[in-house]
């Protein structure tokens, strides 16, 4: 099994449940509200080590409670937090908001997360190092996540971006990503074309393509993903489940992918991994309190 590298952020998320979204200038009445480990980092590093994979992270907390509470939890499930450090600052906090229909809203105050620098990438290099796959997403500063995708194609790592939450990408991020996981939101984001159909997101991957991405798995909710590089493209269908809570469903997804592959299985069979361990996800209420083990995927659906 091959070792991987997670750089990102960890928040702890406050959720409540509400019936319906809030409109501007309401005031509703929620109903259960739960501290949960969260991230998309953290999130995708316990999903890997959940599924059994050699995990080890990179990011920052504050010094505060939180931050104790985040690393504790990571420690608890066997992701390896030698590369976390604790800055002088509050640590990040994502408030989220789920209704009946199992659709959240997010606001992220990113705090530590904000912290993580160039040096702490360079001060950390070990890590990547001793690491095959490297996994990031963009819930740091993208000066860090450039500089960190750089590093870790000169040392020649498998990289894998989830561009989450999407922002507009300059070339040289782009350039160094191995494989790309947007859902269809993220990608017309990224790419700057409007997406509305098949045609659009084919488009749009080439677009992504063409910058230098090897090859991307358009996550699309509850029908699937589809995986496109410059040779094939095909589609994997979605499995049908009764969702409860959709948050971290796409970190679910991508930490699957890099544990597949860091078990050397191929495309087509790392897709219906995660499809799996996305489905298994959304059946839960919370971010990293969804995530499957391994043996609840290999026990899904007997």
């Amino acid at each position: 099994m091959k070792n991987i590298c997670v750089i990102g952020s960890l928040n702890m998320d406050l959720v409540v449940n509400v019936d319906t979204m809030p409109k501007p200038g309401q005031t509703l009445l929620g109903g259960n509200f739960k501290e949960v480990p969260g991230g998309k980092g953290a999130n995708q590093a316990v999903a890997m080590a959940r599924l059994e994979g050699n995990v080890s992270m990179i990011g920052k907390v504050g010094n505060d409670g939180f931050g104790k509470t985040l690393i504790e939890a990571l420690n608890n499930d066997n992701v390896n937090t030698d590369h976390i450090h604790t800055a002088d600052c509050s640590t990040g906090v994502a408030f989220i908001t789920v209704d009946k229909n199992a659709q959240n809203a997010i606001v992220v105050a990113p705090g530590a997360n904000f912290e993580l620098t160039k040096d702490d990438i360079d001060k950390n290099i070990d890590c990547i190092k001793n690491s095959d796959i490297v996994v990031i997403q963009l819930e740091t500063p993208l000066e860090t996540v450039k500089y960190a995708l750089q590093v870790a194609k000169d040392l020649n790592k498998y990289t894998i971006l989830n561009p989450a939450p999407a922002v507009k990408l300059d070339d040289e991020i782009i350039k160094n990503v191995d494989l790309l996981t947007p859902n269809e939101t993220e990608l017309e984001i990224i790419s700057e074309l409007k997406i509305e159909n098949e045609d659009d997101i084919n488009k749009a991957a080439n677009k992504m393509i063409e910058k230098g991405v090897k090859e991307l798995i358009v996550t699309l909710g509850s029908k699937g993903s589809l995986y496109i590089n410059k040779e094939k493209s095909f589609f994997k269908s979605a499995y049908k489940v009764e969702a409860v809570d959709t948050t971290a469903a796409g970190d679910s997804f991508t930490g699957a992918l890099a544990v597949a592959l860091s078990n050397n299985k191929t495309m087509e069979e790392a897709m219906d991994f995660a499809s799996k361990v996305g489905a298994l996800s959304v059946m839960k209420e919370g971010a990293q309190s969804s995530l499957p083990t391994l043996k609840d995927v290999e026990n899904f659906g007997r």
